[in-house]
């Protein structure tokens, strides 16, 4: 039975891109396939996919599957071709006479006969009412036919005859339908002559499929009303035509060679053969309709997760600017805060400065510094101070840089003039060995 492939919903794509990305499966139509069967339950979906990878057992209860329902049969459509065979017939004058002489006994044995199986039948039901296993009445009638009458038949279909219109539909061939009587007297012959004949074993197999069942079976029985048999052996030819399986051919009686009735087979099927074509040509064009629509839902799906993925990018491209941008700000932030901070530093460190003393003091020395920009700078220190006096003049100075070292020219050396926490005081300008007027450079660290 052939599923039709409908367009998906904006929810059921959203989904479907959604189970793809949670559980990295690439090919998009097993994903589908996998939330169909979960009735698109994602999260069911999702979970019985890593149970299975886990090997655990499935969380998501299927429905009972239903079973495959048969297609209704058109028993009398137009233009159907009945072909009765007729009977054995009397040879002779004796043949006749006994024929005669006899008809009246073998009426009145029929009629009571019929009246005594329809008096049981009424008191007890005819068994083969009540189908309980239909398989098993076709694989029994075909090991039976195998016992008594060999292997060379044609290829008996072992399975039931709703499964055997439904296989006839769906591979849109013929099906050719055989009802066995094992009582009646032209059966033996019809098989040993018919039925196992190389020529006719060879049309069936590459023409059609070919279903039979013993009609004292209840498989059996239950198909032979419907098809209207009246006598046997009986032939049906059943194919689809105006979509609609239809029993387009009757063959009954007494038939006695292969030949003819090959002929009659191949005759049904010139006749039927173009509603297969037609069948055919449509299911095809169904088929490339579907397949072209599945395509396109390919393609859009592929287009979908494409913008999807740009826009991922976009969006993540952005929020990494944003990032980078409030990262800058809170760096703007942080050295404009420690700028004010350090100019309350500054500030604070201006106001602590010891004041510079007069030029004609006797320890005072002149100190003449040079800033990385090229500026000089004097100021007077008493020769007994720290040098970090020196340093932290220079730290407050708005010419000079922050990172900053004081060396002196020649010999070129660095003064160890910068104060740190929790040690001693820098060496005064008399231990250096700082003259009464010296000539520094401040040094820019960053530069």
């Amino acid at each position: 039975m052939e599923d039709a492939q409908d367009n998906l919903s904006p929810e059921q794509t959203e989904k479907l891109l959604q189970f793809q990305d949670l559980t990295g499966i690439e090919q998009i139509e097993r994903c589908r396939e996998i939330l169909q069967a979960h009735d698109w339950n994602i999260e069911a979906a999702v979970q019985d996919t890593f149970n299975e990878q886990e090997g655990a057992p499935p969380v998501f209860s299927r429905p009972p599957r239903q079973e495959e329902r048969p297609p209704q049969v058109n028993l009398q459509p137009t233009n159907q071709r009945v072909i009765l065979y007729p009977g054995h017939r009397p040879q002779g004058i004796f043949q006749w006479t006994y024929y005669l002489l006899t008809m009246p006994i073998r009426f009145v044995w029929g009629t009571f006969f019929d009246i005594i199986k329809a008096f049981i039948s009424f008191i007890r039901p005819d068994p083969r009412r009540i189908v309980t296993d239909p398989v098993g009445d076709v694989v029994g009638f075909i090991s039976a036919f195998h016992s008594k009458f060999g292997n060379n038949h044609p290829v008996f279909y072992q399975g039931t005859y709703s499964q055997a219109l439904n296989d006839a539909k769906r591979e849109l061939k013929f099906l050719l339908v055989y009802l066995h009587s094992e009582d009646h007297q032209n059966t033996e012959t019809f098989c040993r002559g018919v039925l196992c004949s190389e020529e006719f074993v060879n049309f069936v197999n590459s023409q059609m499929l070919f279903w039979a069942c013993n009609t004292s079976s209840p498989e059996g029985y239950r198909v032979s009303p419907p098809l209207r048999e009246h006598a046997y052996p009986f032939l049906a030819v059943i194919v689809l035509r105006e979509n609609r399986m239809s029993v387009v051919a009757r063959i009954e009686g007494h038939i006695t060679g292969s030949r003819e009735l090959i002929q009659r087979l191949e005759q049904v099927i010139s006749e039927n053969e173009s509603s297969l074509i037609a069948a055919r040509a449509e299911r095809e064009e169904r088929s490339f309709n579907q397949s072209l629509r599945q395509q396109q839902d390919e393609a859009y799906l592929e287009s979908l997760k494409a913008d999807q993925e740009k826009e991922k990018k976009k969006r993540e491209a952005r929020e990494k600017q944003e990032e980078e941008e409030k990262k800058k700000r809170q760096e703007e932030e942080e050295k404009q805060q420690q700028f004010l901070e350090r100019e309350e530093k500054k500030s604070q460190i201006e106001r602590e400065l010891p004041g510079e003393p007069e030029p004609e003091h006797a320890n005072a020395i002149r100190i003449l510094l040079k800033t990385p920009n090229g500026r000089r700078i004097e100021r007077r220190f008493l020769r007994d101070q720290s040098l970090k006096y020196l340093y932290l003049y220079v730290f407050c100075h708005k010419d000079c840089p922050d990172d900053f070292q004081i060396v002196t020219n020649f010999p070129r050396k660095t003064l160890p003039c910068e104060p740190v926490d929790g040690q001693p005081d820098p060496p005064t300008f008399e231990e250096v060995g700082l003259g009464k007027s010296e000539m520094l450079f401040v040094h820019d660290n960053e530069a």
